[in-house]
């Protein structure tokens, strides 16, 4: 709500309300030491800001309030968008500083080696109401306490686009290797990196038990989330957005996200040896079947590394001219294939395979997938779920590659990982922001 003082109407985007013991002294050009003498005694004066987190020129100046114990309604800052800054202006140091939103939810933020300055990690959301409580110590070495609230209101956004996040892989129960993937409705590019860590610390992923994970750019319109190792079996894992009035880039800002809960079911692994032609399924670590297999000939080796099953089909027609095999070529083929489990975007599946049966287990013959009898197929299928990884060893394909053809996010290093965050350290030679593709160190 926006209100007139003294004929002036402070309205912004990053306007803010006082009330509930704060009086606002306008008078800018005033001295701090001149403010803070003419406080009445016992008062605690701030200023407060709201400016561009990354250095850009503010364009509001800052405001004085005297927390005295008398209540006004003011229209506080410019329209600068950026973290609440309170700075201490009277004698002493901040030994606490707690603001929280009217849910109750507490904001974070940092308070300066000197105690005076307390800033939020993130900008305010528009159109929320916060309460912001301060207690002030004595800098004289007498053990002088003073506290005092001031209660804002930031405005609502203007009218516009919102960027929102679509939340991924949905609900349901899934493998330990299943990576978490956010949408954005619109593109924030790797030269906003102010904007990616503004979007990447609204992303939340919670799980329990706990585990360390970060956000990785795939693309400006594409994140992945992934723990350091496979996510604990049986974890719940919730993925929210905090985006909804959060400014972004500019006039972009933030909205509604539907939130994510995702289940993990028992950890199970599939290993193919290429070279021993076997396919070995572990439950916790423990071998649950051995099967043999075929995997893909020369000019069709099979990739090697993490995938992640993506889907099942019990029946799927697999063509060679799907794959480049043109017809009429000694090695097109149209078949209809049982017990499909697919592990790559391009048509690289785990199904049966009758027709080798006499390979399976002694060489390779496929055209890169795994084959496999129909009753090892089958069995397989009603086995592993969506989210379990397949790990290929000892094999002489390429390399699966992290991002565009299915979930290959696991074939990153933990540190490689970390630096596709807009959070995480530069390095030479490492992913970038935009996800680019980059071996595991």
């Amino acid at each position: 709500m926006a209100s007139h003082t003294r004929g002036r109407n402070l309205t912004g985007l990053g306007a803010l309300s006082l009330a509930a013991g704060a009086v606002l002294a306008l008078n800018a050009a005033q001295p701090p030491a001149a403010r803070a003498h003419s406080a009445p005694a016992g008062a605690v004066v701030v200023s407060l800001g709201s400016c561009p987190a990354d250095g850009r020129m503010c364009g509001a100046p800052r405001r004085i309030a005297v927390l005295d114990g008398r209540a006004l309604t003011l229209d506080a800052l410019g329209s600068a968008v950026g973290p609440l800054d309170l700075a201490l202006r009277t004698t002493g140091r901040l030994a606490d500083v707690t603001v929280t939103d009217h849910q109750g939810r507490r904001i974070a933020g940092t308070v300066s080696a000197d105690g005076t300055r307390w800033t939020s990690i993130a900008p305010l959301a528009a159109d929320t109401r916060y309460t912001a409580r301060l207690t002030v110590e004595g800098d004289d070495g007498r053990p002088q306490r003073r506290r005092a609230r001031l209660d804002l209101r930031v405005p609502a956004a203007p009218e516009g686009e919102r960027l929102t996040a679509e939340l991924g892989p949905g609900g349901g129960t899934y493998g330990v290797g299943q990576p978490v993937t956010a949408e954005l409705s619109h593109p924030v590019p790797a030269t906003e990196p102010v904007a990616r860590r503004t979007v990447e610390r609204a992303l939340h992923v919670s799980s329990e038990p706990y585990v360390e994970g970060s956000w990785y750019w795939v693309s400006p319109t594409t994140l992945h989330y992934r723990p350091r190792a496979y996510w604990p079996a049986h974890a719940t894992v919730r993925v929210t957005s905090a985006l909804d009035g959060v400014p972004v880039i500019g006039r972009l800002y933030g909205g509604p996200s539907a939130p994510l809960t995702l289940t993990i079911g028992d950890r199970i692994e599939a290993v193919t040896d290429v070279a021993a032609h076997t396919l070995t399924v572990l439950r916790d670590g423990q071998e649950i079947r051995s099967i043999p297999v075929t995997t893909g000939k020369e000019g069709y080796r099979t990739r090697g590394g993490v995938k992640v099953v993506l889907g099942k089909e019990a029946t799927v027609r697999m063509r060679g001219d799907s794959i480049g095999i043109e017809r009429g070529s000694s090695d097109f083929y149209d078949l209809k294939v049982r017990w499909a489990t697919r592990v790559t975007w391009s048509g690289e599946y785990l199904h049966a395979a009758p027709w080798s049966l006499d390979a399976q287990g002694a060489e390779n013959v496929s055209h890169g997938c795994t084959g496999m009898s129909t009753e090892d197929a089958a069995w397989l299928f009603g086995t592993l779920r969506e989210g379990d990884p397949v790990r290929v060893v000892h094999g002489f394909g390429e390399e699966m590659t992290p991002f565009d053809n299915g979930y290959g996010d696991w074939n990153l290093s933990w540190p490689a990982w970390l630096r596709g965050s807009a959070f995480g350290p530069a390095a030479d030679g490492a992913a970038g922001p935009d996800g680019g593709l980059h071996p595991a160190l």
